[in-house]
């Protein structure tokens, strides 16, 4: 059990890739699988795709339990000593990422199982794939192996996008591969010149040096922090990199949609552990490099994605847009940059991927009871389920649109809090205030059409999308947003400690890079002597 529990901050990118191949050689043929011999094969892939996200969501409440307690851990691979070796580092906001990806992950699987996944070829695989992928950058320590897992993510989502086929499947993935594909190519634009004037990638090596790179050579090091906010701003959603989400969550499938709704959190991430803590306060001449733009970016971001709600005809898309709002509202937290504003971010981070993803697979559900209008936002036949989709529809809204005692409310007032004093204290209040109450007007009026504005003279179409399995998995995500109101204090205790762990970048290069190093933002060279760690000026 010690040998496990050493390993354990891999385990959430072997355990899905290793699960993945194991599906490629079952032969999960999906929408092939003709016959009862294809219909076992995909039988057993639901179950062991099932059974590997239940472990590895076990894997990641137990990191999560570990971190809370203040440790980082980090695993050497190959035990190459870092910063020339890969390194996976679970600290408190990693291991909140990944317990975040494994609650989404398991209900959307649950819910693809229920007919989703014969509909194209090798679901479940791809499905572990991008497990992988998002595991992996949440937990990797540099960021060249950043880029590499967002490739492998990236490549898996290129094919869930357009799984179960269709013109306008394909027509959006197009778009969505060809921009993710020139965001890949200005990704290692930005990482090459980094590493042109610091000579490592590794995040903990990288908070250290760059303070030491001093005006003008620093002109250099800010312009690939500009080049990276590009990549991550794309990843993430943010104004003007954002016009792609909306087409794009809209046509995938419901399963796939709700699982796209923690992908904009890795791009999130990254602006954090970059533009956070690398180009954080104490980076000498490139400090906060990106502060001039990040505020004003995220309160247009999320302006805009609400505003694209009210416009939109039908319910997918208004999803669609509501993601773009609830980014803009994450990154003005972060833009705010102060830890009770960050620790606002993660606990409204969190609150907004779950009644996203929740509301993706609400979409279908209603669209399959509602004929040939499917989610359309117009008159049709009435639904068979009127009162359980009705009330779940209810719940999303007011978690969506911050109506106490929801963790949406709790969020957004921590994000206010947290902007006391600031310059830009006013305009937070208005966008979030007011995003919020337009987020509910959009949600109101989505609902009355789709559950009162009936036509009476069509029949009903039937129980189609009623089945126990697909509610089951949607009142999964939307309860889980009722567990964090119910447990709020010690989840509002944790994001504290995750922000306040961020800031202190000495306890992260020492755990990375071991314990003769120190943090500074002036030139020293580290000299290791037993029993403690001194540092001498050069």
């Amino acid at each position: 059990m010690t040998w496990l529990a050493d390993h354990l901050p891999i385990l959430p990118v072997l355990l899905p890739a290793a699960t993945a191949i194991a599906l490629l050689i079952l032969g999960d043929h999906g929408g092939d699988a003709h016959g009862s011999h294809g219909h076992h094969k995909l039988l057993w892939a639901r179950r062991i795709a099932l059974a590997s996200t239940l472990l590895f969501l076990l894997v990641c409440v137990r990191l999560a339990a570990d971190a809370a307690g203040g440790e980082i851990r980090a695993y050497r691979v190959g035990d190459w000593p870092a910063p020339y070796g890969i390194v996976l580092v679970v600290d408190r906001l990693g291991a909140l990422m990944l317990t975040l990806t494994a609650v989404v992950a398991l209900p959307v699987l649950w819910y693809a199982s229920g007919g989703w996944d014969a509909h194209g070829r090798h679901f479940h695989a791809l499905f572990q794939f991008q497990l992988m992928g998002l595991a992996g950058a949440f937990v990797t320590g540099d960021l060249f192996n950043l880029f590499v897992f967002f490739e492998v993510l990236l490549i898996a989502s290129y094919v869930l996008m357009t799984h179960g086929q269709g013109r306008e499947r394909f027509r959006a993935g197009l778009h969505y591969v060809v921009l993710n594909l020139t965001a890949s190519a200005l990704f290692l634009v930005g990482v090459a010149l980094l590493y042109a004037k610091t000579g490592t990638l590794n995040l903990a090596d990288l908070a250290l040096r760059v303070p030491m790179v001093a005006a003008p050579e620093s002109a250099l090091v800010q312009a690939a922090g500009l080049v990276l906010l590009v990549v991550f701003g794309f990843k993430a959603a943010l104004l003007p990199l954002a016009m792609w989400l909306p087409a794009t969550y809209a046509s995938a499938s419901a399963p796939v949609a709700a699982l796209f709704a923690i992908m904009t959190k890795v791009g999130v991430y990254a602006i954090v552990r970059v533009h956070g803590v690398v180009f954080g306060a104490e980076a000498g001449d490139s400090a906060l490099t990106v502060q001039p733009l990040l505020l004003p970016l995220a309160l247009a971001t999320s302006v805009v994605g609400v505003f694209g709600a009210l416009a939109a005809h039908t319910l997918s898309r208004l999803v669609a847009w509501l993601t773009v709002a609830s980014v803009g509202t994450v990154m003005a937290a972060l833009g705010l940059f102060s830890a009770p504003a960050w620790s606002a971010a993660l606990y409204y981070m969190a609150n907004s991927t779950l009644v996203v993803a929740g509301l993706f697979l609400l979409a279908e559900l209603v669209a399959a009871q509602r004929g040939d209008a499917a989610d359309r936002l117009e008159p049709a036949s009435p639904v068979s389920q009127p009162a359980l989709l009705g009330l779940l529809m209810l719940l999303a809204a007011a978690s969506a649109a911050a109506l106490p005692p929801l963790p949406g409310f709790i969020g957004k007032l921590m994000i206010l809090e947290a902007s006391s004093a600031h310059a830009w204290q006013v305009a937070v209040w208005i966008v979030v205030l007011g995003v919020g109450f337009l987020t509910l007007v959009g949600l109101a009026r989505a609902g009355s059409v789709l559950f009162w504005h009936m036509r009476p003279e069509l029949p009903p179409c039937g129980d189609a999308g009623a089945s126990p399995k697909l509610v089951g998995a949607t009142l999964a995500l939307l309860g889980a947003t009722v567990a964090m109101s119910v447990f709020a204090a010690p989840l509002q205790r944790y994001t504290d400690a995750a922000a306040l762990q961020l800031a202190d970048r000495a306890a992260y290069a020492r755990a990375v890079l071991g314990e003769g190093v120190t943090d500074t933002t002036r030139p020293y060279r580290f000299e290791r002597r037993e029993g403690a760690a001194t540092e001498a000026p050069k």
